[in-house]
Parts: C-alpha cells; sequence; structure tokens
C-alpha cells in the first residue's frame, strides 16, 4: 500500500517553514491502519519480542496494536508528572526545544527484549531518549519502528547501532 497517498501535508504548521505530515487522513482509513500494524508485525514477527515502548502520545497509536500483534506486553513512555509510580526520566532536545521523558522503574526487566515505537523519527532525539530509558532499565532493544521518516534530519544517526525501520520516508 502506498501510504504516502493517505498522509495530509500541511505546510506553515506548527510554524512557517515547516511542513508538517499529518497522519490522521492515514490512521482513519481501516484498511491503511490495518496494513501499517501488519506490515510492522511482519518486521518484528520472530523477534522474540517481550514489550513495545510506545513514546507519548501517537507512539500509543502504532504500539498498542504492534504489541497485541506480537503477543508481548506494552508500555508507556511518557512526559513527566504521568506516571504514578517510580520513574527514571531523562531529559532531551527536539526539533523545537526541549523535553523530558519518563518510564516506570518496574516497566521492563534486565535482558527484556524491547521495541520502540512511535509515528515519527525526526532528529531522533525523542527515540534516542526512549533508548536511554530503557537501557537504564537492563533492556535489551531489538529496534525501533516508525510509521514515518523524515531522512533529511538525520533522526537514524542517533540511533546508531540498531535496527530501525520505517514504512515511510520522505
Amino acid at each position: 500500500m502506498n501510504y504516502k497517498t493517505l498522509i495530509r501535508e500541511v505546510p506553515d504548521y506548527p510554524k512557517p517553514g515547516i511542513l508538517f505530515y499529518d497522519i490522521t487522513t492515514l490512521l482513519k482509513d481501516r484498511s491503511a491502519f490495518r496494513s501499517i500494524i501488519d506490515d510492522l508485525t511482519g518486521i518484528y514477527r520472530d523477534k522474540n519480542i517481550a514489550k513495545v515502548v510506545g513514546i507519548e502520545s501517537r507512539g500509543f497509536i502504532i504500539g498498542g496494536p504492534l504489541a497485541h500483534q506480537l503477543g508481548a506486553g506494552f508500555v508507556p513512555v511518557r512526559r513527566p508528572g504521568k506516571l504514578p509510580a517510580d520513574i527514571f526520566e531523562v531529559k532531551y532536545n527536539l526539533e523545537y526545544g526541549s523535553n523530558s521523558l519518563a518510564i516506570h522503574r518496574d516497566a521492563i526487566t534486565l535482558n527484556e527484549r524491547v521495541l520502540i515505537a512511535d509515528d515519527l523519527l525526526a532528529t531522533g532525539g525523542t527515540a534516542a531518549a526512549a533508548v536511554n530509558l530503557v537501557r537504564q532499565l537492563g533492556g535489551e532493544i531489538v529496534g525501533a519502528a516508525f510509521l514515518v521518516e523524515l531522512c533529511g534530519l538525520k533522526g537514524r544517526e542517533l540511533l546508531n547501532g540498531y535496527s530501525v525501520q520505517a514504512l515511510v520516508q520522505y
């Protein structure tokens, strides 16, 4: 399926000069949404994934169904203040500033095989922060799965050494 034809391009959002790739037009198409999850499941089916880590918030949209299809648990990585138990937190830079991510300290056990999932790989800061959190917990990162990759921003470089898969590349 050609996913690009279903992604809306919004110029000058969230600020002038930025071309925003809106995946909501893709997600609302039931055949395309099923196909996305099926395609990613096919890549990771035989990798013995124990947990899928979804990055807030659109990573939940991809990560939850992917975890279900892989027979894995789902772990949300969230913004600070959103998780109720003991957490690890990491600060990171992104395209428009900086932010922090957090994960429950008991979310992943030593040597568990983990797949990181998000909607978009841009500069790689958010994904690299998730990698950092998983590594702090002793998880083994099997790979990182994305719906869209903005290749010109070279986010893949921050994930050097890890398998990175993106279904759509711009």
